[in-house]
């Protein structure tokens, strides 16, 4: 038989190193997906409950991987249903490629079934690359500039194939006018470096820093031992952005945790009381976290100079490879020994860890929330991968999860949407096969797509090698993150017909789909559940009783804004003196004395 242009993007995907494809079937992939039950499971088709989801199990796997995640959808519906974990992965400057159908050729313009202008659809989410494949002789050129795009930009990128072509005879491009030929895949790898004047000039502003700070993004990943280093030479804390959460350790007395809404206290203050400010590949938004303007010195790295200088303004801007950047600027810096600044910094860290603790072993009714990922963290694997979906969940995966230095983690964080947890956890899974797993989802991103994706972990765990993925559910029957949000920033009291969820007995439908499953409705419990769950032979869904009224406070909210608050609530809310203590007994544990170490 003839090779088909659907079995030639195959063979191409291969070359380029793809090991799976996260997708749902439709007829406008006919071709495709006849070309995949001919390919022997290379590249595996991975099969999603919904769109959205594959898109979301491609951006999962594209961190975590740091390659290129490819998803695939048809025509019309299933291709505007990629387009939310496709946002996500533009926000988030993630590299993914989505391959999808189209109507056939001889039936464009005529407003026929699923038929949809995705040039159209897919301008802005996929705008640094799209291209419609007409012929054959387009696809290697198109696909493996889509691959490289999506590689080189971090950035979603589009390939549109209508069904005819994909089932037409495979001609490669011809050595004549008007046909584009297409060198070998290749993933380009560029450690770019500044000049020697502007690393000169960063190094005297670092230099001439008595209380230095550095905030560190996931561009910084892949350089954590030169952060600890500039760190050390400078007597500087390091605070991080959210989806920079995993790139140095908590482990280390001077790094003190998620700065923003989602962060801690001593964030706060490294920011609020710093007179130099290092930025390392974080393109952090929200200026009202940052040193007050023209407090500060600063210096800004980042491998995309369009980024820099958007935030704050800096003084010095190094557009190069992080890691690259500062191993050129370490020589230059010479080391700070009043070590004031740093033992201040060591302090905040010591008694906010104290803190803490206290709030997560506050009571609550049935479960406090924070206790939740407080127990987890001190039994996490090492080599742990954990995900965090959109909403009150967030808050405790921010604040309450202590990062070490092999362990990754990641959430929605521009986009900020509902629904990735899950399916990020998937896409880790097949990125680490053979690392541990966990998910941190609330009630209400399970029931919007949670509960399905669990039948996509199930199917696929035999392909793990070690199929441990624990999903934990904060079940609290509440969309908490925005009912506070209406609470603290509107001044409104929960309004039950949007914000109260039905009733679901996650843990049964787990076990329903043969998976390990644990009920908690005890704070007891909790640390023997997550034991149990940890060492399971396969995905585990852990079921928690949560008490809703449980506060996320900002570290920076001050007692008149906890009043304020109160008294908006007082007006109406359901659960008024409920939630009124349980925010009172959280708030004072900021107050009280700590231990200081």
């Amino acid at each position: 038989m003839a090779e088909t242009v659907g079995d030639y993007l195959l063979t191409r995907l291969r070359e380029w190193g793809v090991g799976q494809v996260f997708a749902y079937p439709g007829d406008g992939i006919n071709g495709i997906v006849a070309s995949f039950g001919k390919a022997a499971d290379r590249p595996a088709f991975i099969q999603a409950r919904h769109e959205e989801m594959a898109a979301f199990e491609a951006v999962g796997y594209a961190k975590f991987s740091g390659n290129v995640g490819v998803c695939m959808a048809t025509s019309g519906p299933g291709a505007i249903h990629l387009l939310n974990g496709l946002y996500d992965a533009k926000l988030d400057h993630v590299p993914v490629v989505a391959i999808v159908g189209q109507t056939a050729r001889s039936a464009m313009g005529g407003y026929y079934q699923q038929e949809v202008d995705l040039q159209a659809l897919f301008k802005d989410v996929a705008c640094e690359y799209l291209v419609e494949v007409n012929v054959a002789e387009q696809l290697p050129n198109a696909l493996d500039r889509a691959m490289r795009t999506a590689a080189t930009r971090r950035a979603p990128t589009g390939l549109i194939i209508p069904a005819d072509v994909q089932e037409e005879e495979y001609t490669p491009p011809q050595h004549a006018f008007k046909h584009v030929p297409s060198g070998p895949p290749d993933r380009p790898r560029a450690a770019m470096v500044p000049r020697d004047q502007d690393l000169s000039a960063a190094a005297e502003v670092l230099n001439a820093g008595r209380k230095v700070a550095v905030l560190v993004g996931q561009g910084a990943r892949t350089a954590a031992a030169e952060v600890a280093e500039v760190a050390e030479l400078t007597g500087a804390g390091v605070a991080k952005a959210l989806l920079g959460i995993d790139v140095v350790s908590d482990d280390l007395p001077y790094v003190t945790g998620a700065i923003g809404l989602l962060g801690t206290r001593p964030s706060y203050e490294l920011m609020r009381d710093c007179d130099t400010l290092l930025i390392v590949g974080s393109n952090f938004p929200y200026s009202q976290f940052l040193p007050g303007f023209g407090q500060a010195r600063a210096v800004q790295i980042d491998i995309d100079g369009s980024l820099i200088g958007m935030r704050y303004p800096t003084e010095v801007n190094l557009v190069g490879d992080a890691a690259a950047t500062l191993r050129a600027l370490i020589p230059l810096l010479r080391r700070n020994e009043d070590r004031t600044w740093r033992q201040t910094v060591e302090d905040n860290v010591a008694g906010w860890l104290d803190t803490m603790h206290r709030q997560a072993m506050l009571e609550a009714d049935p479960v406090n929330p924070m206790r939740v990922v407080h127990e987890l963290s001190e039994r996490v694997p090492g080599n742990a991968i954990v995900t965090a979906d959109s909403g009150s969940a967030a808050n405790w995966y921010a604040r309450n999860l202590r990062f070490r230095e092999d362990m990754r983690g990641s959430l929605s964080g521009t986009l900020a949407t509902m629904g990735p947890g899950v399916p990020y956890a998937i896409g880790a899974k097949f990125a680490h096969p053979d690392r541990p797993v966990i998910a941190l989802v609330g009630d209400g991103a399970m029931q919007m797509n949670g509960m399905a994706e669990l039948i996509t972990l199930a199917r696929y765990r035999e392909r793990w090698e070690d199929p441990r993925c624990v999903v934990c559910v904060f079940h609290n029957n509440d969309l908490n993150q925005v009912t506070w949000e209406l609470r603290a920033m509107g001044g409104a009291p929960k309004f039950e017909q949007s914000q109260s969820l039905p009733d679901v007995d996650y843990a049964a439908f787990a076990r329903s789909l043969g998976l390990t499953a644990v009920t908690v409705e005890q704070p007891a419990d909790i640390g023997p559940a997550w034991d149990l769950a940890l060492s399971a032979e396969g995905p585990a869904v852990l079921d928690v009783y949560c008490d809703p009224e449980v506060p996320p406070i900002p570290p920076h909210a001050t007692l008149d804004q906890v009043k304020s608050t109160t008294e908006s609530v007082l007006r109406g809310d359901p659960n008024a003196f409920h939630l009124v203590m349980q925010g009172a007994k959280t708030k004072l544990q900021e107050i009280l004395p700590g231990r200081r170490s």
